[in-house]
């Protein structure tokens, strides 16, 4: 985990905050440095680099006492100054000549290094190039070619895979969702190969080719389009390699959690504003689908008396000494007039009420 600083005035804590991860991160930006000895070649490729790079990188030509694998602190001073989370550094010495070191930073710390030697003899710069040339932030095309890229396992894993991390990372330039067809330009291609050192080693090649997308006619509706070197013309021969730490690397990779409501399946919003949503059912049984009650399907009013062989009724333990009688009997003392009504107020039974008429009213004895 990288140590969190600590602001001492309001100053410092702005600039803090300009440098707090963001939810959509702003283009790297790249710097140029070059040491106390460097070869008029190196010079010429950082120059060309900063123009493909272009203008989300920064050339500084003062010369700087740097060995970025011995002492990486005064890359890190320069990274978090400048606020650059790429580097490229170029040196010149007899033991390794025209050297190119690609630096990449994660919080102001060195996250990873991979040092290039440039072949002299095959180098081109841009001007060597005739014809046209892409403009000023332009997004390229990169493509990698050979199974060294695909195969990251084994003994070359970590060069092969730190050259194409970075160097993806170092041209890719800012994220976008669309890109117009007008603004593919031109096209960068590493390919990965080997060849046989002096001491009878083989070392680890990746060649670097830039060509620019020209399109013409075609006679049909798409135009035909046709690629033409535009420089530069860069073989590396990879040398000292320092890989990511596991935890920084796990650090630089996360991601923040998303600011986006999520999106919530089988509900919508129509046009008036109105929240919709459906709502999935499994297969009903209607074997248990709950009807209207009704009192005449009871079955204790319509309870049959049910014989059996012996002329006992069926179900006698549960009914007890219960007297099966139908409706249609009705004892004559049962049934009062109206006028023989008794109110419990007192008041005649003979005045107009509901009762006159003489219509005859079921009542209960309690016995």
């Amino acid at each position: 985990m990288l140590r969190d600083a600590k602001p001492k005035n309001a100053r410092a804590a702005r600039l803090l905050k300009k440098k707090d991860p963001l939810q959509h991160e702003n283009p790297k930006t790249t710097l140029f440095l070059r040491s106390t000895t460097s070869s008029s070649l190196i010079n010429a490729l950082l120059t060309d680099l900063n123009s493909l790079k272009q203008p989300h990188s920064i050339r500084f030509t003062k010369k700087n006492s740097i060995h970025p694998f011995e002492d990486p602190s005064s890359l890190e001073f320069f990274s978090q100054r400048n606020d650059a989370s790429l580097l490229c550094f170029g040196s010149h010495s007899k033991k390794r000549p025209h050297c190119l070191t690609f630096v990449r930073c994660f919080g102001g710390k060195i996250l990873d290094i991979l040092e290039a030697t440039v072949v002299s003899d095959t180098a081109r710069t841009l001007g060597q190039f005739g014809g046209g040339k892409c403009r000023i932030g332009a997004k390229p095309l990169l493509s990698f070619s050979g199974t060294q890229f695909e195969n990251l396992e084994g003994d070359q894993r970590g060069k092969f895979a730190v050259a194409k991390s970075i160097f993806l990372d170092f041209f890719r330039g800012g994220e976008t969702k669309e890109v117009d067809v007008e603004g593919l330009q031109y096209m960068i291609n590493f390919s990965a190969g080997e060849v046989d050192g002096v001491d009878c080693t083989r070392t680890e090649m990746v060649y670097m080719r830039c060509w620019k997308l020209v399109t013409k006619r075609s006679g049909q509706k798409l135009p035909r389009v046709e690629l033409e070197e535009m420089g530069p013309r860069i073989d590396f021969r990879l040398g000292r390699v320092t890989e990511a730490n596991e935890s920084m690397l796990k650090e630089a990779l996360r991601r923040s959690e998303s600011t986006e409501a999520k999106v919530k399946k089988n509900v919508k919003t129509d046009i008036v504003g109105d929240k919709m949503g459906r709502i999935h059912l499994g297969r009903q049984d209607l074997a248990e689908l709950q009807t209207r009650k009704m009192k005449g399907l009871k079955s204790g009013r319509n309870l049959e008396a049910r014989v059996d062989e012996r002329g006992d009724i069926e179900g006698e333990s549960d009914l007890g000494d219960m007297e099966i009688v139908s409706e249609n009997e009705v004892e004559d003392d049962d049934i009062i007039a109206a006028g023989d009504y008794d109110d419990s107020d007192g008041s005649d039974a003979g005045d107009d009420s509901e009762h006159a008429g003489g219509v005859p009213v079921k009542k209960r004895r309690l016995e």
